[in-house]
């Protein structure tokens, strides 16, 4: 009761009511004279000696723009790639049924990036397995992507300077 008591008036105070009150107040129409018209106009400047581009313009101006788009495609491929790894990882960490059509087929596509790494540790027959050479192909494929970034960079650095 004591809440309702003080909630009340701050209702009021901004401007909410508990109950619904017919609008007595007629709105007011003032009207004013227009006492200043306003008009805009948009000129177009150019400057001397300005000469509009004709057909087709490079609008970069970077001489490391080709270096920057070719490490992007080398990221991205290794990228892809480990990613089909992690994913390798992942089913054979769950138990995946190597028999599946799509389980069989990542196997096949990412079998080739972890044989130079299998053989290392013994693997045992169960049927979760963790899959230490996947994860050995991912650093060894992170580690090759950051070389090969490297190397473009630095021979496109070279040759710029």
């Amino acid at each position: 009761m004591t809440y309702r008591l003080l909630a009340r008036p701050l209702l009021v105070l901004v401007g909410m009511s508990t109950t619904h009150e017919p609008d007595t107040n007629e709105t007011e129409i003032i009207d004013r004279p227009v006492t200043e018209r306003r008009v805009e106009r948009v000129e177009r400047v150019r400057e001397p000696g300005y000469v509009a581009p004709a057909g087709q313009v490079n609008v970069s101006s970077s001489p490391y723009a080709p270096v920057w788009t070719v490490t992007r495609v080398i990221t991205l491929l290794f990228t892809v790639l480990e990613v089909l790894l992690l994913i390798r990882f992942t089913l054979k960490l769950l138990g995946a049924n190597p028999q599946q059509a799509l389980v069989a087929g990542l196997y096949a596509i990412t079998e080739p990036l972890t044989r130079p790494f299998q053989g290392i540790w013994p693997q045992t027959n169960a049927p979760v397995v963790f899959d230490l050479p996947a994860l050995l192909a991912i650093v060894f494929l992170f580690l090759i992507a950051a070389l090969v970034v490297a190397l473009v960079r630095a021979i496109a650095g070279s040759r710029a300077a």
